[in-house]
This record gives C-alpha cells, structure tokens and sequence, in this order.
C-alpha cells in the first residue's frame, strides 16, 4: 500500500449522555465512520486517502467533525449522508465542501 495523499480524522469522542458539551459519539460519528470505511473498501480507494478515528478535536457544539489533512480542513455538522460529497468532492477532487467547513473563528 502506498502512501495516501490525505489523511481523514473522524472524531469518536464520547461522553456521558446529558454532558453539558455533548459528544460527536453521540450525534452519530460512529455511522460517520463506518460510511467512510464502507466506501473505501467498495470503491477501492485505499490508497487515495486513509480514515481513522481520533478523540475530541475541540469544538463540540459543532460536531460530529471530520479533519482532512495535510490541508488542516474541519467539517463539523457531518452526517453519515455527506460522506459521499466529501470523499468525490474534497478528497478525490481536492474541492473543500464549503457548506460543511467550520468557520475560520473555530478552527
């Protein structure tokens, strides 16, 4: 396997149900994952980009995030249905999914 040239973090951070910061656990980062995952295997994109999970990446209230590096751009908001737009627009196309990244003043 070669070296992918990106590299997506989905935040799998969880809390406790009821924290006052919420977790993007529990607004549904694990479908996010899994989408990601499915889609890599299905379309054989293994060596275009790589996912893994990571711990909180920060701003809570706007979770679930995804990070895409090396070009340090956070979604926030995703759901398991804009994993598609991310994979063809941002990480095959190199286009940032403007509606989905967090604001400049969050990350």
């Amino acid at each position: 396997m070669s070296k992918p040239a990106r590299q997506v973090f989905v935040c799998n951070q969880a809390r406790p149900p009821g924290h006052p910061r919420g977790s993007c656990q529990g607004r549904g980062s694990n479908d996010i994952l899994q989408a990601f995952w499915q889609q890599v295997q299905s379309r054989n994109l293994w060596e275009q980009f790589s996912v893994t999970f990571s711990g909180c990446q920060g701003p809570c209230d706007s979770g679930p995030h995804v990070l895409v590096y090396p070009e340090s751009v956070m979604y926030g908001g995703v759901s398991k249905d804009d994993v598609t737009e991310i994979i063809d627009k941002h990480l095959l196309a190199g286009e940032v999914v403007e509606r989905l990244k967090v604001p400049d003043s969050v990350w």
